[in-house]
């Protein structure tokens, strides 16, 4: 069978898809995993085992990895669109350059977790556990990011166009290269935040009122007091 090739600590260029992979990946191999250019597209992988694995360029579209143990493990290039990690635990996790484009995310424990150059257009990235998680040159645009806590962080190259931010806890971070245009941004701490890195769009007075506490540029500025028919002159 092919879930026989789960034997090993190693695998490469394994097609697992749509595979039921539970029993295999509940017991501790010893060794950290290694899958190399596997198919794990639709694959079960609730409850895994997989502390410490490396997962280089697979795919695992739609896969499940609910309540999946991942403390340590590092996902490097491939995709994982529509896959769910709920509830996973997912200590010192990294993800490098991985689509995770459309992933579920509620309830997982993210502390530590760093997400690099990776796509996560429309994730649904509420009710996270843990502290610590990072992004860097992501992708989060129409992303679900209700609660997201990144206090003191410097956000740099995200793109947050149209997501929903509503109650986030961005205080005291600084912004560079980064996109808000269009965010939901009700509820947001920005109390020390330096946004003068970041493309805020065409706010209307209103919704800059949701910026109290942070600092902008006299670009930034001159745009909100425009949306008012006020010209800010040199």
């Amino acid at each position: 069978m092919s879930t026989d090739l789960l034997a090993q600590p190693e695998t490469t260029d394994a097609d697992l898809s749509d595979h039921d992979l539970r029993e295999a990946l509940s017991r501790d191999p010893g060794t950290p995993r290694v899958l190399t250019r596997c198919d794990l597209s639709g694959a079960d992988l609730r409850d895994a085992h997989l502390v410490d694995a490396r997962f280089v360029d697979c795919r695992l579209d739609g896969a499940r990895l609910d309540r999946a143990v991942l403390e340590g493990a590092v996902f490097s290039g491939g995709a994982a669109a529509g896959a769910s990690f709920a509830h996973t635990e997912c200590t010192d996790t990294r993800f490098e350059r991985t689509d995770l484009a459309n992933t579920r995310w509620q309830g997982a424990l993210l502390t530590d977790t760093v997400f690099t150059g990776c796509r996560l257009t429309g994730a649904g990235l509420t009710s996270l556990r843990g502290i610590g998680y990072s992004f860097s040159q992501c992708n989060l645009m129409l992303a679900r990011c209700k609660g997201l806590v990144l206090r003191g962080q410097t956000l740099e190259g995200l793109r947050l166009d149209e997501a929903d931010l509503a109650s986030a806890d961005l205080r005291e971070t600084v912004w560079k290269e980064s996109r808000l245009r269009g965010a939901n941004l009700v509820n947001a701490k920005f109390t020390g935040a330096d946004l003068r890195g970041a493309d805020l769009g065409e706010l209307e007075l209103h919704q800059a009122g949701f910026l109290r506490g942070a600092t902008l540029g006299p670009a930034q500025a001159g745009m909100i007091l425009g949306s008012l028919g006020i010209t800010v002159a040199e």
